[in-house]
C-alpha cells in the first residue's frame, strides 16, 4: 500500500493538480494507493480570515467567499469533462451554502468559538478532495473518496490535538477490510472528536493524516509531497546556501520540525516512530529528485550537525527572587500552573543558584501564562519574596540539531563563538540531556544573520562570505571595485572568500542591494540611487544586519571618520585609507581601538601609511614579537616624493604639483600633502602603533610653504600663490643640487619625539635613489640595530591604495 500526501502549494491551480495526478498514477500502477490532499493553496487562510471578519461584523468576508467559490467551481470546469460536471458543481455549491450559513451565524452572534474555527477551516480539504476524487474518476482511475472524519477520532483541548489512536486505528483497519479500490482519496487535516463533532488536526495536519493511516495500516513508507526538495540544512528562503538532507533520523526530524522547520508537521512522527515506518519528503514539481528520507538513525550518516532551525513566534517568561532559593516544590508549582492553563513550554533554563527560572512559550500564550503565574505566586509577590513574572518579547529561538553532536567536543563553543563574533547576543541557553539539540534565545532581528552565520560555520565548504558597504568611489574607490570584480572567481576558488558589495555611496547618491550589486554596472546603479546620507547609509547597513559586514571608507572626509565608532560598536568592521581617525585626538584613537576589541570588529587602516605597502603590519609584527623600536626614518609621502623627484627648476613648481594631482598622487586638496600635515599624520600613526601616546600637535612640522599659501581656502588661490613663490622653490632646489643632494620630505621618530620636514639627502643615504612616488621606511630596533629593516615600494596612486584596502578586506576574511 502506497500512502501519499500532497500539500496546498502542490494544489494551487488546476495545472498543478494535473501534475500531481501524473505522480499519483505512477504509484497506482505499482500498488494500491492512499492519497491525502490538503486544501487548495491559500484556502485555509481565507476560511479563517472570513470567520474573523464575520465576527467583527465586516461584510467583506462575503467578497472573499464569492472569490473562493468561483475558484473551486472554475477548477471543476477545468479538470472534469463537461458531461460529468453537473453533479460535482452541485456538491461544491452545497458545501459553500453550508459555509455561508456558518459565517452568517458568526456575523449575527458577533462571536467566533474554537469549535466554529475547526468546522469552517475543514471545508478546504473537504472541497479539494471531492473535486480531485471526481477528477481521477474522469481519468478512468478506480478511485474512492474517503471521509476521514468518519475514521479519525480526536479530542481537542484549547487547540491542543490529542488523538484517540485505539479507536482511530480500529476504524481505519475495519474500513479497508470492507472497501477496495486502486486509489483512495482522503481529505487531510479533518477529523471528529469523541462526541462526533467535526474537528481538525491542527495547521499542517494533512501530514498527520497520512501518518495516521500509515501507522494504522503498518505500511513501509509514507511519502509527503511538498514544494521543496525535502528538509534542508536551514530555511532556504533565509540561507541561500542551504541544501536538502538525503537522510535524517526520526529524532533529528522531530527536533527540526519542533523548532520551526515547516516542511514537516511535528505530530506526524508519532504514529510512525515506534513501528519504524519511513517518511519520504519529496518535491511535487521534481518527483525524481532524492528528497529526504526519515528513518532510524544510521551510522552511515556521518555528520556532526544535521540542521539549523528556529522559532520566531515566542516570548520569554522570567521569574526570580530570593524566595525561590532552597524552597522544595517551587518548580513543581511553576510548571504545574502552566500545565493547568494548557500552555506548552518550548524551552527551559534555570540558574544553578535557583534564583530564577526562564521559560519560552508561544507568543500568543505569554500574557495568559503571566497572569496565571502571578496569581499562583501572589503571596510570595506580595511579601516581595519573588518579583512578578516579566515578559520579554522580540526574541526567537535558534537551534543546532544533530544525532552525533554529543560525540563531538567543542560544538557549543563554535556555535556561541560564531554568534558572538557577529554581535549576536544570547539571552538564554538550553541543551537537552540527549545532547541532540543546542538552543539559544536571541533577538528576533538577528535571526537571519544567526542562521547564515551558523550555516557558514557548520555546513559550507570552508569559505566565508564578506559583505562590503563602500563609501567613496573616486580614484581609489573605482579601482577597488574593479579589482573586486576581476578577482571574484580567484577569491572564491583559492581563498574560499565570497566578497559581495551590498552598498555604495558617493557625496551625491547611494545604492543598496541585499543580494549584492552587479559590479559591472555599479556606476549606472549608483547614478540612479537615492540621495546620499551618512546617517541613512549607516542605518541601512545596520538594518541589513548581515554577518561579516565591512564598512570601507575610501574618502578623506573627517565627517565620515566620525561614524567609525557607530559601525564598530555594532560589530561592523571598518577598513579605511582615511587617515583622519587614526590621527585624531589620542582619546578618540584609543576609543576606536577599544571598540574594535570589545565588539570583535576589525579596524584596519594599513593604507594610512604607505598605501599598499605593509608598513603598519610590519611594525605591529615587530612589537608583537617582543622587538623594541628605537628609531623610524621614512619618506612617507608618495606625492611629495614625486613632486621633488620631478621638479628640476626648468618647469614651474606649481606645474609639477598639477601633474601630481592629475596622476592621482595627491589628495583632492594638494595643500594637505604639501603642507606636511599628511606626513605628520602618518608618522603620528606609526608612533601610536609603536606604543607612544602622542598628539598631532606633538609632531614638529617644518613647512617649506609660505604661511599665506597654507591659509588659502581653495585650490585656485593655492596655485596662484605657488606661482608667486616660484623663486623660493627654485632656490631650494638649486641649493640641494650644488651639494649633489636630493630633496626628500622626511619623517622621523626617535626618543619619543617626531618631526617632518624637507631635507637634503646625500648619495650615501638609502633615501637618495628613491624614485617616482615610492615610499621607504627604515625601522631601527633591538634586532635591527645596525642595518635597519627596510620597507620600500610604491606609496601613492589609486591602484596601489585600492590594493591595500583590498588586502585589509582579505585579512578580515582570513580571521
Amino acid at each position: 500500500m502506497n500512502i501519499l500526501k500532497f500539500g496546498g502549494s502542490s494544489l494551487a491551480s488546476p495545472e498543478r493538480i494535473k501534475l500531481v495526478a501524473e505522480t499519483v498514477k505512477k504509484h497506482v500502477q505499482q500498488d494500491k494507493t492512499i492519497a491525502v490532499f490538503s486544501a487548495f493553496g491559500g484556502v485555509t487562510n481565507d476560511l479563517l480570515k472570513m470567520a474573523e471578519l464575520a465576527a467583527k461584523e465586516d461584510l467583506t468576508y462575503k467578497e472573499i467567499l464569492t472569490q473562493n467559490e468561483k475558484r473551486h467551481l472554475d477548477a471543476v470546469k477545468e479538470l472534469i469533462p463537461v458531461q460529468n460536471q453537473s453533479g460535482v458543481l452541485s456538491k461544491v455549491k452545497t458545501e459553500f451554502n453550508r459555509l455561508e450559513t456558518l459565517y452568517e451565524g458568526v456575523y449575527l452572534l458577533n462571536e467566533l468559538s474554537n469549535k466554529t474555527k475547526h468546522v469552517v477551516s475543514s471545508f478546504g480539504e473537504i472541497l479539494s478532495s471531492l473535486i480531485i476524487a471526481e477528477y481521477f474518476k474522469s481519468l478512468a482511475t478506480d478511485a474512492l473518496l474517503i471521509d476521514s472524519r468518519e475514521l479519525i477520532v480526536c479530542k481537542n483541548n484549547n487547540e491542543k490535538i490529542q488523538l484517540n489512536y485505539e479507536q482511530t486505528n480500529k476504524n481505519i483497519v475495519q474500513y479497508f477490510k470492507e472497501n477496495d479500490a486502486s486509489l483512495f482519496v482522503v481529505p487531510g487535516f479533518v477529523a471528529k472528536n469523541e462526541q462526533g463533532v467535526p474537528s481538525t488536526l491542527g495547521r499542517g495536519g494533512s501530514d498527520f493524516t497520512a501518518a495516521i493511516f500509515g501507522g494504522a495500516l503498518d505500511v513501509a513508507k509514507v511519502i509527503i509531497y511538498t514544494d521543496v526538495n525535502g528538509m534542508y540544512t536551514a530555511n532556504p528562503n533565509v540561507v541561500h546556501q542551504a541544501y536538502p538532507l538525503q537522510n535524517i533520523s526520526y529524532q533529528e526530524a522531530m527536533e527540526l520540525s519542533h523548532f520551526g522547520a515547516k516542511v514537516l508537521y511535528p505530530p506526524t512522527l508519532q504514529p510512525l516512530l515506534d513501528k519504524g515506518i519511513q517518511i519520504h519528503i519529496k518535491n511535487t514539481f521534481s518527483p525524481e529528485d532524492a528528497g529526504t528520507l526519515i528513518s532510524k538513525s544510521s551510522k552511515e550518516n556521518f555528520r556532526w550537525v544535521t540542521g539549523i532551525t528556529h522559532i520566531d513566534d515566542i516570548k520569554l517568561l522570567n521569574i526570580e527572587g530570593s524566595g525561590m532559593v532552597g524552597i522544595p516544590g517551587f518548580s513543581k508549582r511553576f510548571f504545574e500552573t502552566l500545565y493547568q492553563e494548557n500552555i506548552n513550554v518550548v524551552l527551559i533554563t534555570q540558574a544553578s543558584s535557583e534564583h530564577s527560572i526562564c521559560v519560552a512559550v508561544k507568543g500568543d500564550e505569554a500574557r495568559a501564562a503571566k497572569e496565571a503565574l502571578d496569581e499562583a505566586f501572589a503571596v510570595e509577590i506580595d511579601y516581595q519574596k519573588i518579583k512578578p513574572v516579566e515578559i520579554e518579547g522580540n526574541v526567537a529561538i535558534i537551534a543546532l540539531v544533530g544525532d552525533r553532536m554529543k560525540s563531538h567536543h567543542g560544538l557549543s563553543g563554535k556555535m556561541f563563538s560564531a554568534l558572538g563574533n557577529n554581535n549576536i547576543n544570547i539571552r538564554a541557553i538550553a541543551q537537552g540531556s540527549s545532547e541532540r539539540n543546542i538552543s539559544a534565545v536571541i533577538a528576533k532581528k538577528d535571526i537571519n544573520k544567526a542562521l547564515n552565520t551558523l550555516h557558514e560555520q557548520f555546513f559550507e565548504v570552508p569559505s566565508k562570505e564578506l559583505n562590503l558597504f563602500i563609501t567613496g568611489v573616486g580614484n581609489v574607490g573605482s579601482k577597488l571595485l574593479s579589482q573586486l570584480e576581476k578577482q571574484e572567481k580567484y577569491l572564491l576558488e583559492k581563498l574560499r572568500l565570497k566578497v559581495r558589495v551590498l552598498g555604495l555611496s558617493n557625496s551625491r547618491t547611494m545604492v543598496f542591494d541585499e543580494n549584492g550589486l552587479d559590479l559591472s554596472k555599479w556606476q549606472e546603479l549608483l547614478d540612479a540611487g537615492e540621495k546620499a546620507s551618512k546617517h541613512n547609509f549607516f542605518n541601512k547597513v545596520k538594518e541589513f544586519n548581515l554577518r561579516n559586514s565591512i564598512f570601507v571608507d575610501n574618502t578623506a572626509s573627517a565627517e565620515i571618520s566620525k561614524w567609525y565608532k557607530e559601525y564598530l560598536s555594532n560589530s561592523i568592521a571598518v577598513v579605511t585609507c582615511n587617515k583622519i581617525a587614526a590621527a585624531d585626538d589620542l582619546v578618540n584613537y584609543q576609543h576606536l581601538q577599544e571598540l574594535s576589541r570589545e565588539y570583535g570588529a576589525s579596524f584596519l587602516y594599513e593604507t594610512n601609511v604607505g598605501a599598499g605597502l605593509p608598513i603598519i603590519d610590519t611594525l605591529k609584527n615587530l612589537i608583537a614579537s617582543g622587538d623594541r623600536i628605537h628609531k623610524i626614518q621614512a619618506v612617507l609621502s608618495g606625492s611629495l616624493n614625486f613632486v621633488f623627484n620631478t621638479y628640476d627648476g626648468t618647469a614651474p613648481f606649481y606645474k609639477t604639483v598639477e601633474q601630481a594631482m592629475e596622476e592621482g598622487y595627491t589628495e583632492p586638496d594638494p595643500k594637505i600633502d604639501l603642507s606636511g600635515v599628511d606626513v605628520a599624520r602618518k608618522i603620528l600613526i606609526l608612533a601610536r602603533e609603536s606604543g607612544l601616546k602622542m598628539e598631532l600637535s606633538d609632531i614638529e612640522n617644518e613647512s617649506f610653504l609660505s604661511e599665506e599659501s597654507l591659509n588659502t581656502e581653495n585650490n585656485e588661490d593655492f596655485f596662484s600663490l605657488l606661482q608667486e613663490d616660484e623663486s623660493k622653490f627654485k632656490a631650494i632646489y638649486e641649493d640641494a643640487a650644488k651639494d649633489g643632494a636630493q630633496l626628500k620630505y622626511v619623517a622621523q621618530l626617535e626618543d619619543g619625539k617626531a618631526s617632518v620636514g624637507l631635507q637634503k639627502v646625500d648619495a650615501a643615504h638609502p633615501f637618495y635613489n628613491l624614485s617616482g612616488s615610492d615610499n621607504i621606511v627604515l625601522f631601527f630596533t633591538d634586532r635591527y640595530s645596525v642595518q635597519p629593516l627596510i620597507v620600500k615600494g610604491a606609496g601613492a596612486g589609486a591602484d596601489v591604495t585600492a590594493s591595500g584596502i583590498f588586502a585589509d578586506v582579505i585579512r578580515i576574511g582570513k580571521k
